[in-house]
């Protein structure tokens, strides 16, 4: 009989077991994050993934955030006043460089979808000579990718002409458009096509200009990633789901309805922001992907026109951690 039970309760052990092996893990906790952004069409992935569920269905709320300027998304981040920061990827690199903040960048996004766009009596770059330049920060980002182009063809910041601070993309279309001082500045869409119905035009996109360049991705302070890695691979897990959802031309007119409805754009400006998005090597990023070739072009500007290095970029890795994108391509597999 003692043989008997014991056997039973050994079955019966081995049962409990075997249905604890089989039972499914607990779903992960559930987490709001604060991520800031420039109001722009770079933002697609994001608000589809907020819009169709995709971000929920890894257990997140996103509380989405826009900056006026780089200035305080930059000093915002350093704060902790929210979590994850998408905008070009130089900001990064003049947080640990110029305020000595551990920032690490840990997703692409876009390659740059810039033009240069100028005010109708500007015929050609000559036509700059003397005149004023809208920036965000002066001294980075956007701001050194114009400059660049302006060297290239033979102006100077200072010696041909001089930068006025602008605010963001929105802000500093809205100003070229409003302020005839203003001639001249970086701007994607859907602002570069909203301001061509004002008269600007447009004297070429960046990537014509300067060639690759890695524009918007994803940063965050190092120590919070850290701790919450987890989250913070579940978030690029849902990016990168909702980027394949926003790029699958399937889906075409569910993207261009949200910019219709986000941007209060007309369904023509929609339609042509949409193309812009889906243009290989100007628009989004296939997964998020990062561009290594297009961040030396980020850090040759720094190196060049800012002096900075000793005008001899370090190395990426200073910067980008790719890790938490590595592990978050593993969950939804990649294509």
């Amino acid at each position: 009989m003692k043989a008997f039970r014991a056997a039973a309760m050994a079955a019966i052990g081995a049962a409990v077991l075997a249905a604890c092996a089989s039972a499914p893990p607990p779903p992960p906790p559930e987490r709001t994050l604060r991520v800031n952004v420039f109001p722009g069409s770079t933002n697609a992935p994001i608000l589809i993934g907020m819009e169709r569920g995709i971000f929920a269905k890894y257990r997140l709320t996103i509380e989405l955030q826009n900056t006026p300027n780089s200035d305080e998304q930059r000093a915002g981040l350093a704060a902790g006043k929210f979590d994850i920061a998408h905008a070009a990827v130089d900001n990064a690199v003049a947080m640990v460089e110029r305020a000595g903040n551990d920032v690490i960048i840990v997703m692409g996004g876009d390659a740059s979808m810039n033009e240069f766009m100028v005010r109708p009596e500007i015929r050609s770059f000559a036509d700059i000579r003397g005149k004023v330049v809208a920036v965000d920060a002066p001294n980075t980002a956007y701001a050194l990718v114009a400059k660049k182009i302006l060297k290239n063809n033979g102006l100077i910041e200072g010696r041909d002409y001089t930068v006025r601070n602008a605010g963001g993309t929105m802000s500093r279309s809205q100003a070229i458009a409003s302020n005839p001082e203003l001639v001249a500045g970086m701007v994607n869409p859907p602002f570069s096509f909203t301001i061509r119905e004002k008269g600007l035009t447009s004297l070429g996109r960046s990537l014509d200009l300067i060639g690759p360049y890695q524009a918007t991705g994803a940063f965050v302070m190092r120590p919070w990633a850290a701790a919450n890695a987890d989250v913070l691979e579940r978030y690029l897990a849902a990016y990168i789901e909702a980027t394949r959802f926003t790029m699958d031309p399937a889906n075409r007119t569910v993207v261009v309805e949200t910019l219709v409805k986000r941007f209060k754009l007309e369904p023509a400006i929609a339609e042509q922001t949409y193309a812009a998005l889906m243009t290989p090597g100007v628009g989004l990023a296939r997964d998020g992907r990062f561009d290594m070739a297009g961040f030396q072009t980020v850090l040759g500007l720094r190196a060049e026109l800012e002096g900075q290095w000793g005008g001899k970029p370090p190395a990426p890795g200073k910067f980008v951690d790719l890790r938490y994108y590595d592990a978050a391509l593993k969950k939804v597999g990649a294509q």
